[in-house]
């Protein structure tokens, strides 16, 4: 018995991994290998800035009757002329530098029998190769990170070239000096671009959302599900891509949607959301509430008012004549979460709900007189703008009908047409003025979408576009570090 129920928990155990595993994403980011043409500036000069700041100790040394002290060694220029940024299957990025140059200063103090000279130094690096690959994993919070870096740097000549009186006398100190810089910046390098990959950028893959707040009733995961796929043409991440109520951030959809599928390689960056990424949002929206209004006193409109009233008039008469002047509402509530149908043609949103005609008499409790059905069917464009995904909605079909009787919906059919006005003039506009400010998709600070073009299929949408940087990779990263400290 105790080993069937172990049986029992090992199959249960297992098949709870698999479904982990199977989990479809919400949304999925592409960025191709036209994207890493325009990244391989910013992280040129990014490299170009941190090795600028190397720091070199003193060096002291003797030979023969020359005793020497080089200080304050400073790089002044960089030429990363054969630079290079690729993908590399299954790993992450490699960044490879050949055949570049660095110019560097430092004074000197020599010292030759009893004559002592200071002066300034330049030197060149020449034939520099540096190989650089960074691993990209999914982190336990969900989030893209460096795992590790590999690097590989080497000098293969240097050459100094001295200044002032004796400049000439002690050019042949200069194969003893180069090769013990050569030495010191081989052994600087590497450890530069480890901390700023490791601390500087992985600090800028911080400012990418997790889980955030959208507004104050919603907030969404966009958690990865599993490690990033890298291939020669791309790095594919999947996200989970799902809204959730502030309120019940436990009580979430599950997704049973098709996995969107990206096979596009012609623009910098792909984003592709599927069915679930929408009816998660709106579910969280219904989840806490949002989907119910009272349309009354200066909200309802005149003429609908008053066909209310005609309509409904021989019930008010048979609760009570006093109420014929009493003030009409009208208490609409989505009964069940709104669903989104992603088509080639277009997408849909299709939402029910329970609209109530209530007489409210003053000083007394509401008065129901009618309780209808309504189903709307919206077509939902989506738009994207920055780091912004929104989406406006235009009313497509409109019926409502009596949840008492089928000759009371034969009664309702001259309030369709004005029903669907009001909807038309206060209901849409609300829903719009929720989704026009926008969702952000994960992109670090400073990346935003130009030239999108969206393009619908069967259970999602791509939504390909170029990459523009409003901030140099500097600049991000610094931005990072201080809504870091911030948040700290």
């Amino acid at each position: 018995m105790t080993s069937c129920l172990l049986f029992l928990l090992f199959l249960f155990l297992l098949m709870s991994s698999i479904m982990a595993i199977l989990e479809p994403a919400g949304c999925k980011i592409r960025i191709t290998d036209k994207g890493l043409d325009m990244l391989k500036f910013e992280t040129q000069k990014f490299v170009e800035e941190e090795l600028s700041n190397i720091t070199m100790p003193e060096m002291k040394g003797k030979e023969g009757r020359f005793q020497y002290t080089i200080t304050d060694v400073k790089i002044t220029e960089l030429n990363l002329t054969h630079a290079d940024l690729q993908f590399i299957p299954d790993v992450g990025l490699l960044f490879d530098v050949q055949n570049s140059s660095i110019s560097l200063s430092f004074n000197r103090q020599i010292l030759y029998w009893f004559f002592y000279d200071t002066g300034n130094i330049n030197a060149s690096a020449e034939d520099v190769n540096i190989n650089t690959a960074l691993n990209l994993i999914r982190d336990d919070e969900g989030r893209l990170k460096i795992n590790n870096i590999s690097c590989d740097a080497k000098i293969n000549k240097m050459k100094a070239k001295f200044s002032g009186t004796l400049g000439r006398v002690y050019d042949f100190l200069g194969r003893f000096l180069t090769t013990g810089m050569r030495f010191l910046l081989n052994q600087q390098i590497c450890p530069a671009l480890n901390h700023a990959a490791l601390v500087h950028v992985n600090s800028m893959l911080e400012t990418i959302p997790v889980r955030s707040e959208v507004d104050q009733f919603i907030g969404i995961d966009y958690s990865l599900i599993d490690d990033p796929v890298v291939t020669s043409r791309s790095l594919d991440m999947h996200f989970r891509g799902m809204f959730f109520a502030l309120s019940h951030q436990n009580h979430t959809l599950v997704n049973y949607a098709v996995d969107p599928v990206i096979r596009e390689y012609d623009r910098m960056v792909y984003l592709a959301l599927s069915e679930f990424f929408f009816d998660s949002g709106m579910f969280a929206y219904y989840t806490a509430g949002i989907f119910q209004m009272d349309i009354v006193n200066e909200k309802m409109p005149k003429d609908l008012e008053m066909l209310l009233r005609t309509t409904y008039f021989g019930a008010i008469m048979m609760l009570n004549p006093a109420l014929v002047d009493a003030p009409l509402s009208l208490q609409l509530a989505v009964n069940s979460p709104p669903k989104t149908s992603i088509k080639t043609s277009g997408a849909t949103v299709v939402m029910t709900a329970i609209v109530k005609v209530m007489v409210l008499p003053p000083g007394q409790p509401p008065v129901q007189l009618s309780s209808m059905t309504m189903e709307t069917k919206f077509n939902a464009k989506v738009s994207m703008k920055g780091k912004r995904l929104s989406v406006h909605a235009d009313l497509r079909r409109f019926k409502i009908f009596s949840n008492q009787s089928a000759l009371e919906s034969l009664a309702l059919i001259p309030l369709q047409a004005p029903l669907k006005t009001m909807l038309q003039i206060s209901v849409v506009p609300l829903i719009n003025n929720w989704t026009k400010r926008g969702v952000r998709i994960p992109l670090a600070d400073g990346m935003d979408f130009i030239e999108e073009v969206v393009e619908y299929h069967n259970g999602f949408i791509v939504i390909g576009a170029n990459l523009h940087f409003s901030k140099g990779l500097r600049e991000m990263i610094a931005g990072s570090n201080e809504t870091n400290t911030n948040n700290i």
